[in-house]
């Protein structure tokens, strides 16, 4: 599969809803100017929420779990309109491949209300060059959802600039070091090289399948100060994901990432990728594993999804050096149950309910429901 097709099967859905797929892009004007095909997409799309214990946000943030021992008000509702958005594509045939540019956003900027930036790219004979998903993540293995949010454990499919270079089914990447990945919990660090991002993906008989990897570099360097010091790290990273329909109706799909260094590559990771030990001052990647499963079958006009996600860090040698409190986030675990379904053409509802969980690193824990409905008209 190539990015441009990626893009065009998930770029319209968020990150929150496959099941949204493609009823903007199916729906959207289109303008001939000259040999330019252009064309106008988005949607209004309204969540309401309830949390029965802590108020998890606009869209689930887990940090904000309380732990059993933790005092706070239970029961907080939420209704907004942030994931609205507005998207415009052109396709102008240019020697003997097409240029493809596509610019969109939301208004999820700032955790809601302000409009920011999602996808600003151009793609041509091969090379695509701009903000756009990130290499490393993908769709197959992603259970959909209607909380904005992902579940983690899967490869971040989030959006980060890049120069890419896609043959066939593979693609290769130098992507931003300090957007996704995140850096290490030190001072002065600093990025001297982009990340590499390498993927597969392709198809067996109804069954798609893709691997990941990434390649990263961390470092700080505190050279001229009281406190002068210079280390880095080699960090990185790999994903397997697959879908397969297993009967008439009936979805399947799964997914594993592990990683040393890995940071924000691995959805919902509870830690940085790496931190600064004050004994040695030395820079010491994390490790962090997750993964995530999920069935949807057809039922009646739209599809019932039960999905599993689960990230974890390993923290207990960040802790023993005193780099790291005991009340760090260690494991974030979310199962969704969900429906969603369109009475007609561009006219779509959902309901889900979401368990989630966190643990930190001394054995604490709490859990939350949220309870998220959604109406969303496209175009």
């Amino acid at each position: 599969m190539t990015t441009h097709n990626k893009i065009k099967q998930a770029g319209l859905f968020s990150t929150a809803t496959l099941a949204l797929a493609i009823a903007g892009a199916s729906q959207a004007y289109g303008l001939q100017v000259g040999e330019t095909t252009a064309n106008i997409y988005g949607y209004a799309k309204l969540d309401i929420i309830h949390d029965l214990d802590a108020d998890l946000g606009n869209s689930a943030n887990r940090t904000l779990i309380r732990l059993d021992d933790q005092a706070g008000a239970d029961g907080h509702t939420t209704l907004h309109a942030f994931q609205s958005r507005l998207g415009f594509s052109t396709a102008t045939p240019a020697g003997d491949s097409v240029l493809k540019t596509r610019i969109e956003g939301d208004f999820f900027g700032g955790g809601g209300g302000s409009f920011r930036l999602r996808h600003a790219y151009g793609e041509w004979n091969g090379i695509l060059a701009g903000q756009t998903w990130t290499n490393f993540g993908g769709f197959l293995g992603m259970n959909p959802t209607i909380d904005f949010t992902p579940e983690p454990g899967q490869g971040n499919a989030g959006r980060q600039a890049q120069l890419r270079y896609t043959t066939g089914g593979l693609s290769v990447a130098l992507e931003d070091p300090e957007n996704l990945g995140g850096s290490p919990t030190a001072d002065d660090t600093k990025s001297q090289l982009p990340d590499l991002t390498l993927r597969y993906q392709g198809s067996i008989d109804g069954f798609n399948y893709g691997a990941s990897a990434v390649l990263r570099h961390l470092e700080y360097d505190t050279t001229g100060t009281t406190d002068s010091g210079k280390d880095s790290a080699f960090g990185w990273g790999l994903n397997l994901e697959a879908s397969a329909q297993v009967a008439e109706g009936v979805t399947l799909r799964g997914s594993l990432t592990h990683g040393d260094g890995i940071g924000g590559y691995l959805e919902g990771t509870p830690a940085a990728p790496a931190y600064l030990d004050p004994v040695s001052g030395e820079l010491e990647t994390i490790s962090a594993t997750g993964g995530t499963l999920g069935i949807t079958a057809a039922a009646g006009p739209g599809n019932v999804t039960l999905g599993y996600g689960v990230a974890q860090a390993d923290l207990d040698e960040a802790v023993a050096a005193g780099a790291l409190a005991g009340d760090a986030n260690e494991t974030f675990e979310v199962v969704h149950l969900n429906y969603i379904w369109s009475p007609i053409r561009n006219v779509t509802y959902g309901i889900e309910a979401g368990y989630h969980s966190r643990e930190v690193v001394d054995g604490r824990d709490g859990d939350a429901l949220r309870l998220q409905g959604m109406v969303q008209y496209s175009f």
